[in-house]
């Protein structure tokens, strides 16, 4: 486990601030290097409540009335919308749909703004749960000119700043300007730098994909959310191709939701839930999240461990299968931006022909180590950090293990400290060949060891 993640959706900020400072205690007790990541609640205008503290059986063929209308408790086959604008444009004849698909219901009469709807797929209705409205096969896309972060998002983001969250994961993300707007935000108002990820969640994100990439700090593929929007023949071309925007613009993405659903109750998951892992994994995705399994399910450490075993297994037979070479895209700007490319890539080369144990990379703001994980090379990378914020963020590229050092002017001394506390973690031992390249800056004119690739051999 790199990241844990938590959903302002859901508990108490108190709760909250117990799960952090836990992990912060066990980071430093135990010498772990567990980032945290918080996750914004977004614009509640997709979501509905039945009242019910659990899951409600929608039978078919019930009439259910969905209103704006606030009310406390729970009333029988009544559901309250978040937002009093939600059944604009809706006509009679629509489908409602919950989550996706758990449960469908046929608008039969508007009255006033709210929908008299009839169950007509029977299922499962969660608590909170999302909806769309389709017709003709198709989703019906309005426009409800609502801001990205609520006010309830902005009071959580200062909470995530005043405990030190590693990551901000901004949820219904439709372009660049609110990651920028935030990021500009936490500029003034956070002295450390705090990583923003873009949450892929809707029809209007994958429009303007590319832009928001760009601006982000890296990706999430809610694929639950992206559900309800995107028919689900199509999810599996989407998610490659979000995956795909991402490695070509060197940003790290997590695939997210329903992983490993069936273990939520099980303790073994579905032959088809490995696939989706495995296929998760040869699309390149730098990290897997679980989510209800982890979070309400009753084997979330098996979970954790079959997630590990079968990405591992998976990783290993495309190395094997020779699947893992990858053509990366001309990034850099400066000269010094596409030397440091250069040197990533034919590092990697180079590491994977003369099977080297490991590649030692030391790095101010972690540039260089995100270049060699997106190469996918078959050793592990050590990244030397004298930055605890880079130290975190790096948690989430693929094949990279971070560790804070001091660091100096002088390469040849850091690599012989690093040797030696890694021979001393038992992470190398004598006799490995290690590669070694560097991004740190130089504060003197000595050193054409920091744009050079070097091969030492463990004492």
């Amino acid at each position: 486990m790199n990241v844990a993640r938590l959903n302002m959706c859901h508990n108490t900020r108190e709760w909250h601030l117990d799960v952090i400072k836990k992990i912060k205690r066990l980071n430093e007790e135990k010498g772990f290097c567990v980032s945290v990541m918080i996750d914004t609640e977004g614009s509640q205008i997709h979501v509905v409540d039945h009242g019910a503290a659990s899951t409600v059986k929608a039978e078919e063929g019930s009439v259910w009335l969905f209103t704006a209308e606030q009310f406390d408790g729970l009333r029988p086959f009544t559901v309250q919308a978040n937002y009093e604008g939600f059944s604009e444009g809706i006509e009679v004849g629509d489908i409602l749909v919950i989550d996706g698909g758990m449960a469908s219901f046929e608008v039969i009469e508007k009255v006033g703004n709210a929908l008299c709807c009839k169950c007509t797929d029977p299922g499962l209705f969660l608590p909170r749960a999302k909806f769309s409205f389709w017709r003709d096969g198709k989703l019906v896309e309005r426009n409800y000119g609502l801001s990205t972060l609520s006010p309830k998002d902005w009071a959580d983001i200062d909470f995530g700043i005043s405990e030190g969250v590693d990551f901000i994961s901004l949820s219904f993300v439709n372009n660049a300007d609110s990651i920028s707007e935030l990021k500009n935000y936490l500029s003034t108002k956070s002295s450390r730098c705090i990583r923003v990820l873009a949450k892929i969640e809707s029809l209007e994100s994958l429009q303007k994909l590319e832009e928001i990439v760009e601006a982000s700090d890296g990706i999430m593929v809610a694929r639950g959310d992206l559900g309800v929007e995107v028919p689900l023949e199509q999810i599996p071309t989407v998610q490659e191709e979000i995956t795909r925007v991402c490695r070509e613009l060197n940003k790290p993405v997590i695939v997210a939701s329903q992983l490993l659903e069936s273990m939520v109750e099980y303790p073994t998951p579905t032959r088809a839930e490995v696939a989706d892992v495995s296929e998760a994994v040869r699309q390149f995705a730098d990290a897997l999240m679980l989510s209800g399994e982890s979070a309400i399910g009753s084997y979330g450490q098996k979970a954790l461990a079959v997630l590990r075993m079968v990405s591992s297994r998976m990783e290993l037979w495309s190395r094997e299968e020779n699947k893992h070479i990858l053509h990366q895209r001309q990034l850099g700007v400066s000269l010094t931006d596409r030397i440091a490319e250069q040197i990533c890539n034919c590092a990697v080369e180079m590491a994977n022909n003369l099977g080297v144990d490991a590649i030692f990379v030391y790095t101010k703001y972690g540039h260089m180590a995100s270049l060699l994980s997106g190469n996918r090379p078959c050793p592990p990378i050590f990244a030397f950090t004298n930055d605890s914020d880079t130290r975190m963020a790096l948690n989430l590229q693929w094949g990279v293990i971070p560790l804070l050092v001091d660091l100096s002017d002088d390469m040849e001394g850091n690599i012989s400290r690093t040797m030696g506390l890694m021979k001393t973690k038992g992470m190398v031992k004598p006799r490995d060949v290690v590669l070694v390249v560097s991004d740190l800056t130089p504060t003197i004119r000595n050193s054409s060891a920091f744009q050079a690739i070097q091969v030492k051999k463990v004492d």
